[in-house]
C-alpha cells in the first residue's frame, strides 16, 4: 500500500452554498484577492477589496465599518508624499496626483461596496497579520505609503483587542443584515520581516481571535452565521513543501492557490455550480488571450 505522504485538511462542512445569484463581498489580505478574483472570473456576483489589499484586523474593521455606514474618505484622511496623495485607510493603488482624484477613486469604490454589502449573502474576511502601524494619536494605518518609519509605532495586536474590535462590528452586521453569512480565513502568506517566530506569533494571534469570535459566549452574537475556512492550514500543513511557494518562499505558488480554490469550491458549491464556474474561468482566459497574428 502506498504510504500517505500528506496530512490532508478536509474542506469544512459549511451550512450554506453559493451560486451565481449569491451576493459576495471580500475584504482583507492579498490571499482574499486570489480567491476573490477566481470568483469574479467564474461569473459570481462579488465585490473584491474595495479598499485594496488590507492585512491587519484593525484596518479591515475600519474599512468594513466605513462600508457599512457609507462614510466617505475626507481630506483629513489623506497625506501627501512623493508627489502623490494617499489615503491612510487604503492600499497604494488608490493614490493619485491630486487630492480630488484620490478622494474620487476611494469614495467611488466605497459607495459601490456599500451597495454590494446591502445585497450580500456572504462576507469573506481574510486576516493577514496581527502587526499594526499607528500614527500620531494611536490611529492605525492600512499602509505607511513609504513615509519615514519614525512617524509610526509598530506593535502586535492582542487576541483580546481583536475580539473586542470585531464582536460589536459583527453584532452590527447581524442587526442590519440578519441573513448574512461571514466566512473568516487567515492568509498563509508568510510575513518574514518579523522573523519566523514573529510570523508564527502573529498568525496564532489571528487564529485564536477568530476562534473566540466563532465560539463566543456573547449572547448578542449569533455564532451560527460565523464560520472559518482553513486556507492557512491547507498550505502550511497539508502542502508543507517549498514547491508550493513562489520564488520569495513566502507567497503560495499558483498551484497552492489552485488547491485552496478547489477546497473552497468543495466547501461552498454544489457540483453543477463548480462545473459552470470552471467553464466560465476558461472562457475568461480565452477572452483575455491576444493572438500574436
Amino acid at each position: 500500500m502506498m504510504p500517505n505522504l500528506t496530512t490532508p485538511v478536509p474542506a469544512p462542512k459549511l451550512p450554506f452554498r453559493i451560486d451565481f445569484a449569491t451576493g459576495i463581498v471580500s475584504l482583507g489580505s492579498c490571499f482574499s484577492d486570489e480567491v476573490g478574483s477566481r470568483l469574479d472570473e467564474g461569473g459570481f456576483h462579488i465585490k473584491v477589496n474595495p479598499f485594496g489589499t488590507l492585512y491587519n484586523p484593525a484596518s479591515i474593521a475600519e474599512a468594513l465599518q466605513r462600508v457599512l455606514d457609507d462614510r466617505p474618505i475626507v481630506m483629513d484622511d489623506l497625506v501627501k508624499h512623493e508627489d502623490l496623495w494617499h489615503s491612510w485607510y487604503h492600499h497604494g493603488s488608490f493614490s493619485r496626483s491630486t487630492p480630488g482624484a484620490t478622494l474620487m477613486t476611494c469614495n467611488s469604490r466605497l459607495h459601490q461596496a456599500h451597495r454590494a454589502l446591502k445585497e450580500a449573502d456572504l462576507l469573506m474576511i481574510t486576516f493577514g497579520s496581527a502587526w499594526i502601524f499607528e500614527r500620531e494619536g494611536g490611529k492605525v494605518v492600512a499602509n505607511c505609503h513609504k513615509l519615514p518609519a519614525q512617524m509610526f509605532e509598530r506593535r502586535r495586536m492582542t487576541v483580546e483587542e481583536i475580539v473586542a474590535l470585531w464582536q460589536p462590528l459583527l453584532q452590527k452586521l447581524q442587526t442590519y443584515y440578519p441573513s448574512l453569512q461571514v466566512l473568516f480565513s487567515v492568509s498563509p502568506i508568510r510575513h518574514m520581516a518579523d522573523g519566523a517566530h514573529g510570523n508564527q506569533l502573529s498568525k496564532a494571534t489571528l487564529l485564536l481571535a477568530i476562534d473566540q469570535l466563532i465560539h463566543s459566549d456573547n449572547q448578542a452574537l449569533r455564532q451560527s452565521s460565523i464560520h472559518y475556512f482553513p486556507a492557512y492550514e491547507i498550505v502550511l500543513d497539508e502542502l508543507r513543501d517549498y514547491r508550493f511557494y513562489g520564488p520569495d518562499m513566502a507567497h503560495p505558488s499558483d498551484l497552492a492557490v489552485e488547491i485552496v480554490w478547489e477546497r473552497f469550491q468543495q466547501a461552498t458549491m454544489v457540483p453543477a455550480v463548480r462545473q459552470q464556474a470552471h467553464y466560465n474561468i476558461k472562457q475568461h482566459k480565452r477572452e483575455k488571450h491576444i493572438p500574436l497574428h
